[in-house]
C-alpha cells in the first residue's frame, strides 16, 4: 500500500508505513577535497552537515569545493613558480623533485585553510 502525503510516498512495511525517502548521491565519487570538507562538516559542524545532507544540497556543496579547490592549487601553483623557479629538472631531479613538493605542499595549506577548513 502507499499512501502519498505532501509528495512523500510511503510503503507499508509490517504494521508500519514508512517513507520512501532517496538521497541525491554524487554522479562521481568525490574527490580528496570535497572528501577532507566532508568529514569536517561531520566533525565540527554536524549540524550543518545534517541540514545539508536532508536537504539535498551536500554533494552540490561537495563538488563545488572539489572543483574550487582543484582549481585554487592549479593557479596556486603557478603562481609559487613564478616566484619560486624549479631548478633545472634534467640536471637535478632530486632537488627538482623536492622544489616541487614543497611548492605543493604550501599550496596546499592554502586551499586547505582557505576553502576546506572555514
Amino acid at each position: 500500500m502507499n499512501t502519498n502525503s505532501r509528495n512523500v510516498t510511503y510503503s507499508t512495511v509490517g504494521d508500519y508505513l514508512l517513507p520512501n525517502l532517496t538521497l541525491n548521491q554524487p554522479r562521481k565519487p568525490l574527490g580528496k577535497y570535497g572528501r577532507l570538507r566532508l568529514n569536517f562538516l561531520k566533525q565540527q559542524h554536524p549540524v550543518l552537515y545534517n541540514t545539508m545532507l536532508l536537504s539535498g544540497s551536500l554533494y552540490p556543496h561537495l563538488m563545488e569545493v572539489e572543483q574550487t579547490a582543484e582549481s585554487r592549487m592549479q593557479q596556486t601553483m603557478q603562481e609559487l613558480l613564478k616566484q619560486n623557479p624549479a631548478p633545472n629538472k634534467e640536471r637535478h631531479q632530486m632537488e627538482w623533485v623536492q622544489h616541487m613538493n614543497s611548492l605543493k605542499a604550501q599550496a596546499e595549506e592554502l586551499v586547505m585553510n582557505e576553502l576546506i577548513y572555514s
